[in-house]
């Protein structure tokens, strides 16, 4: 199924040694099917392409960060994985990355460890609210922490989510913020999601 967008959204899902497969394979994945130009860079400090997950899974990259370094992405999407994280705020390349789409506007869109570990160590996002991984969500200041799956800053354009089992919903929230509820939900049917579900909420015995 092909989605038509006014201009096709632009994404660059970068990955490291470290990073969580499944939310970086679950963005790549939905973002596809939603027809949005998707670019998985390497922030890897050594250039390389094949990183291996936090799983010991190999993730491929498409590019080096320093070659997409200077073009400007609808979105930025950066999984978590604690090694990945740590990866990401280690790079003066990927933070000065985020940084720029971070000033001209552009979506942000970091989960699990990624909000702690990077936005908040790096003090981005001074004044927005986000989630995280529920074990470092207490890194994140009390009067801007937000225990939801998912969460979206309006007022600074930030996307954050707490993990593995909420990536699915995270990369949905993608296509919602660029391309409307419509097209997230067309995305959705054929993946026979049930958006109402929660993993962590079991009947009382």
């Amino acid at each position: 199924m092909t989605f038509l967008h006014t201009s096709t959204p632009k994404i660059a899902v970068c990955i490291a040694p470290g990073t969580e497969e499944m939310e970086a394979i679950t963005a790549i994945d939905v973002l596809r099917r939603a027809n949005f130009d998707v670019t998985i860079a390497s922030v890897a400090s050594d250039g390389a392409l094949i990183v291996e997950g936090s799983r010991g899974i190999k993730l491929v990259a498409d590019i080096a960060l320093v070659e997409v370094a200077d073009i400007e992405f609808d979105c930025v999407v950066l999984p978590g994985g604690l090694g990945g994280a740590e990866c990401f705020r280690d790079s003066p390349l990927l933070v000065e990355f985020v940084n720029q789409h971070r000033y001209d506007g552009k979506l942000v869109a970091a989960i699990c460890a990624t909000p702690a570990v990077l936005l908040q160590h790096h003090n981005m996002y001074p004044e927005a609210y986000m989630t995280a991984h529920p074990a470092l969500i207490d890194q994140i200041s009390a009067s801007k922490r937000k225990v939801k799956r998912v969460f979206f800053d309006t007022n600074h354009n930030l996307l954050t989510s707490q993990g593995p089992g909420t990536a699915q919903e995270f990369a949905l929230d993608i296509v919602v913020q660029l391309a409307g509820k419509e097209c997230a939900a067309e995305v959705a049917g054929p993946m026979v999601v049930w958006p109402n579900m929660h993993y962590d909420v079991f009947p009382q015995k």
